[in-house]
């Protein structure tokens, strides 16, 4: 003879044990079944979806990163860090260092005696190295001469601009340096 909570309380315990058994006789064989289809495909979206979520949280990380497209010297920040930035719009301007480039101007009486992969001498003030070039652009338009340069004679006339690319370029050479450019191949007057 027993009391009768005992009784319950044992009766309780066996339909609890009575359940675990067939919760772990359940799971026995979906192991030794293994996994349906359902179960299979559902996983795998579950994948899918976290590799897409993944890719995105990258390229968002990738965007709050800039890399310039070539090496250069920063010259202006336009922007401060941790500021949002629109597409397109300015960050950074960069000076470009190799090639490096000398823009020159020449008077148009002397436009027909040069042509583009003509070589050059450069010569900077204060160095006394010369570096070798090329032309390797004339502008198709004239412009009068910007302030920034003084022609031997400081005249105003219309003069074409010319982009050189220096080959030789070492420390001796910096942006911005006011450089003197001959033009050793120059046709004469007598050659036109």
């Amino acid at each position: 003879a027993v009391s009768r909570s005992v009784w319950d309380q044992t009766r309780a315990e066996l339909r609890r044990a009575e359940a675990q058994l067939a919760e772990a006789s359940q799971a026995s064989s979906l192991a030794s079944a293994g996994a349906r289809r359902e179960d299979i495909a559902a996983a795998e979206a579950q994948v899918k979806a976290a590799r897409a979520q993944r890719a995105s949280i990258d390229l968002d990380l990738g965007d709050t990163k800039l890399a310039a497209p070539v090496g250069g010297t920063v010259v202006t920040r336009a922007i401060e860090p941790g500021s949002l930035v629109q597409p397109g719009m300015t960050a950074f301007t960069i000076a470009i260092d190799r090639p490096l480039r000398v823009r020159a101007y020449v008077a148009e009486p002397d436009l027909s005696r040069i042509a583009p992969g003509m070589k050059v001498v450069v010569r900077a003030d204060g160095n006394p190295k010369e570096y070798q070039g090329t032309i390797g652009y004339i502008s198709p338009r004239a412009e009068f001469t910007p302030k920034s340069v003084e022609t031997e004679d400081l005249r105003t006339d219309l003069v074409y601009q010319l982009r050189i690319v220096v080959s030789d370029p070492d420390n001796g050479l910096r942006q911005g340096q006011p450089v003197t450019v001959s033009v050793p191949q120059a046709r004469t007057a007598a050659e036109d």
